[in-house]
This record gives structure tokens, C-alpha cells and sequence, in this order.
């Protein structure tokens, strides 16, 4: 166990003292908190945490150790990790590690042992900001000036797949191009779970490349960073809804879509992350809780009359979820994996395979 001081500096000026865990090295980033209770280990390997520096709401993480299993991705692509307290001596029958060892492996910077609670209230009050952990109080004038010029960008192409990837179904029923811009492995097995074999290709594929897959439906996945940064992926995206193919947008996938059918995105104050995140679904008037890592959201008022807003958040009443009426597609703010029934009719995966299922039927007629 370290005892080695380390230190938050934030770039208003506050600073937070407590441990050093994990690799030891400076790091800076955007803060952000997530409420899990469970699912660190998903959060450490989220790519939509590219460039951040995360904080656990809840007081004691690691409690069931490293189960690598449950990994969303080969890599950790956060810039440093703050809990309160880590546990360890893990209990778990499938642990195969502490999250001190795991952190150390992957070279990202841990701290413990601060008010947590204090912090969040910080950045729920005052909005995200950018941070940097430190081992020492030396110089922090230039720091928190530096951090104030901190920026996220090329946050896609850090975390997008090298090369196209396939991963077939058992019994594959659908051929399902999925365009990576930070894809979770749970997405992928939903949809091989349902039948659906899997493209996975970079988020620099072009329309003709998708197209050359014959697939039968495609998802844009998740992601990191400012959608609208993407541009080219913006217009791609606008030559692929013509094609009368089905279009799942999830995370970011959802935001793009938007953009690329004329609407805006805007930065929220401290952003959704966590898995208690309540949504009203419109349509069937029931409330979901989800997963959810973004800080971005579509601003409703700026959708095409050809869209609709089908899921909302009931704290902020931002939008959740899109259908669109002029073509088969809709998509997702939240994570659709971690809805309890993703995989019936109707409902997101399950809605995705039954548009498909349409597509098929209408095309051998």
C-alpha cells in the first residue's frame, strides 16, 4: 500500500490531497464523476472515458477485485482514477487480481483517500473541468494555468478499432456492420447473442466500405469527445441513411445521427455517467433505468419534422432516444445493453432485429 501524498489540483484553484494508488505518474484530464455502485471494472475500460479523469461516487471500489471477463475493452483509456477508498484484499471466485495491480499494469494514476462526496458536489455545482494529479504542490500557478488550455480532441480516432474485425454468431441469422468510435465488448455480444455476426470497422470506413459487407443492419456505437468534432463521419453518415439500410445509434452513434440529419448538440454541465439514470420511454410510458456515459446531448428543439424524440431523462428532460420516421432507423442515448429487457421485441437490441427481420422479408418479395 502506498502512503505516497498525491493531490487533485482542479483549474479553479481548489486542491484535494489524499494517496497515491496505481501507477505513479502526473496526469491531466477532464474531472467527471459517474454514480455506479457496481461495474468499476466496466468504467476502467469504458473508451467513452477517453482523456478523463474519473471519480467514484461510491465510497469502496474493488471490492470483488479483477474479473477479466467482464472487461468492455483490451485497454484502459481514462487519464487517472479517484475513489475514496480501494479495497485490498478482494473477494470474489472469479477475481484474478487486485485494482492497485490492475492500475499499475495499465500505467494509470490513482488517488485516494479524499472527500470524494466534496468533489462532486464541486463539479455537479460548478460544472466539469479539467484537473491534473500532482505529487507535489510546487509550481501550481503554471498547473493550473496549463489546465485551463486542457482540451480533448482526436478522441475517436484514439479509441477506434486498427482494422476491421469480425465476430460471428453461433447461429447467425443477420450480418451486422458495426462502426466503431469506442464500441464496449457487451455490444458486441448482445448482438451475437440475438443471431446478428458482427463487422466491426474503423470510424474512418467510408459508405462504400459499409456497403461492401452487405449487411443487413448497421449500429453506430458509443464513444468519447464532442460528437460534432467528427465531420467526416458526420457526412458519412448522411449517405448511409439514404440507403434504406437499418440504423441503430447508440452514445455517440445517437448524437451523430442527429447531426447528420440537421440537428445540434450542446455540452450538458456535469454529463450522465453512472448506472442509475432514470428515462421515460413515450411511447410505452414506462421509466427505464440505464447506464449512461456521455456529456453531450441532442437539443431536441433543433430535430428535422422527420424525427422524434421517443425516450427522455426525467431529471434533466433531455432527449434520450430518437425514432426516425422517414427511414428504419432510431437510436439511443444510454446504454442499451444494460436495459433488463434490450433483448425483447420492441426494445432497442430486440427492435434492431425485428427492423431487419422487416428489411429481409420486404426484400424477398
Amino acid at each position: 500500500m502506498s502512503e505516497k501524498k498525491a493531490y487533485l489540483v482542479l483549474e479553479n484553484g481548489m486542491i484535494f490531497e489524499g494517496k497515491s494508488f496505481g501507477y505513479e505518474s502526473e496526469t491531466a484530464g477532464e474531472v467527471v464523476f459517474t454514480t455506479s455502485m457496481v461495474g468499476y471494472l466496466e468504467t476502467l475500460t469504458d473508451p467513452g472515458f477517453y482523456g478523463q479523469i474519473v471519480v467514484q461516487t461510491f465510497p469502496l471500489i474493488g471490492n470483488y477485485g479483477v474479473i477479466p471477463a467482464d472487461l468492455e475493452s483490451g485497454k484502459l483509456y481514462l487519464n487517472g482514477y479517484i475513489v475514496r477508498e480501494w479495497c485490498h484484499y478482494p473477494s470474489n471466485f472469479r477475481c484474478e487480481g487486485d485494482i492497485d495491480t490492475f492500475l499499475k499494469e495499465n500505467k494509470i494514476p490513482g488517488l485516494f483517500g479524499i472527500d470524494t462526496r466534496k468533489l462532486t458536489k464541486v463539479l455537479r455545482e460548478e460544472g466539469v473541468m479539467n484537473g491534473k494529479i500532482l505529487y507535489s504542490k510546487d509550481n501550481i500557478d503554471e498547473e493550473i494555468k496549463a489546465l485551463k488550455e486542457y482540451k480533448i480532441s482526436g478522441a475517436v480516432e484514439a479509441v477506434t478499432v486498427g482494422e476491421p474485425e469480425v465476430v460471428k454468431a453461433e447461429e447467425e441469422k443477420y450480418n451486422v456492420v458495426l462502426w466503431d468510435l469506442g464500441a464496449k465488448a457487451s455490444a458486441v455480444s448482445n448482438l451475437n447473442r440475438l443471431g446478428c455476426s458482427v463487422v466491426k470497422v474503423p470510424a474512418s470506413a467510408k459508405t462504400e466500405d459499409i456497403l461492401a459487407y452487405k449487411p443487413d443492419g448497421i449500429v453506430i456505437s458509443h464513444g468519447p469527445g464532442d460528437p460534432a468534432e467528427n465531420t467526416e463521419m458526420i457526412e458519412e453518415i448522411k449517405k448511409v441513411l439514404t440507403y434504406g439500410i437499418p440504423v441503430f445509434g447508440t452514445g455517440m452513434g445517437h448524437q451523430l445521427m442527429a447531426l447528420a440529419c440537421g440537428a445540434e448538440t450542446a455540452k450538458l454541465k456535469y454529463g450522465h455517467r453512472g448506472g442509475s439514470q432514470p428515462v421515460l420511454d413515450l411511447k410505452n410510458d414506462k421509466i427505464h433505468i440505464t447506464s449512461q456515459n456521455h456529456g453531450y446531448y441532442v437539443v431536441s428543439d433543433t430535430l428535422p419534422e422527420s424525427a422524434e424524440v421517443r425516450f427522455v431523462n426525467v431529471n434533466d428532460k433531455t432527449c434520450e432516444g430518437i425514432e426516425y420516421k422517414d427511414k428504419p432507423a432510431f437510436s439511443v442515448q444510454f446504454c442499451p445493453e444494460a436495459v433488463k429487457d434490450a433483448q425483447t421485441p420492441g426494445q432497442l437490441y430486440g427492435a434492431f432485429v425485428e427492423m431487419m427481420k422487416e428489411g429481409k422479408n420486404n426484400a424477398s418479395k
